[in-house]
């Protein structure tokens, strides 16, 4: 693990080397040149996770629930109008023919430019998107059940290498 945040650019570490260069004018007794010879060790808890630019695994985790939520929004939604407004809810699956879901945001900036209904629509979906993040998600429960499967995948993939790769003796 040290290893891997020792191969970061340096200069991607603002705690360690500042971005800006420092005026050695203003300070006079810091050496003119970042000493880069021996490595440095950052004392940290964490796993560097390499490959992720500017946003973090939570990050992206985060943007990928975002446009789940704005997906489970859309369902919610869809069977409530189907029961109450059933033009309202053909408006909808028309567009969600000719729209992708994969971005939430791009999906309900687009149906805000529709038409007057449709905004009211995508207003319905981004509220229902909000409440259902805050109210009825049930973040602990996304925890445990992401823990469960990676330990459960994992053991069920060690099971299987260890039985294809062990010899196994044949009944005679």
């Amino acid at each position: 693990m040290e290893s891997s945040a020792a191969t970061l650019a340096l200069t991607q570490l603002p705690c360690v080397y500042p971005a800006k260069p420092i005026n050695h004018r203003v300070y006079p007794f810091l050496p003119s040149k970042r000493r880069i010879s021996q490595p440095t060790h950052l004392h940290c808890h964490k796993m560097f996770v390499p490959g992720f630019g500017e946003a973090s695994p939570e990050a992206k985790a985060a943007k990928n629930l975002h446009n789940f939520f704005t997906y489970i929004a859309v369902k919610i939604v869809s069977a409530q109008l189907e029961s109450y407004n059933p033009e309202a809810y053909e408006e909808l699956m028309e567009f969600l023919g000719r729209h992708s879901l994969n971005d939430g945001d791009k999906f309900c900036a687009g149906m805000m430019r529709e038409s007057s209904r449709h905004k009211s629509l995508a207003l319905r979906i981004m509220e229902v998107r909000s409440a259902y993040c805050k109210q009825d998600f049930e973040w602990d429960n996304l925890k445990r059940v992401a823990i469960k499967m990676v330990n459960e995948s994992n053991t069920r993939l060690m099971r299987d290498y260890i039985s294809e790769t062990s010899p196994v003796e044949t009944e005679k």
